[in-house]
């Protein structure tokens, strides 16, 4: 009788699906990361980054080269990110 109380719910292939999400921020910041503007600031972070692990001791950091760029790629992103949101 406790059988007929409890309702008996199958999952759908719903599993499936999810494993095909693909996050729109991470296609986005792909194709941003191709543009020229982009494409400039990750080479000065790329020969900052040479030159700070070709020394022993430096406190130089390259923390203002990667925001730089990635303050390039947010701004692109964020354009289109918001629409392709469900």
């Amino acid at each position: 009788m406790s059988d007929k109380l409890i309702p008996v719910v199958k999952a759908e292939e719903e599993a499936a699906e999810e494993e095909d999400l693909v996050d729109p921020q991470e296609e986005l910041r792909e194709s941003c990361a191709q543009k020229s503007d982009a494409q400039n600031l990750w080479g000065k972070y790329q020969e900052c980054n040479d030159r700070v692990n070709s020394r022993s001791k430096t406190a130089e950091t390259c923390d203002e080269e990667l925001i730089d760029y990635l303050h390039v790629l947010d701004k692109c992103v964020s354009k289109d990110l918001f629409s392709r949101l469900k």
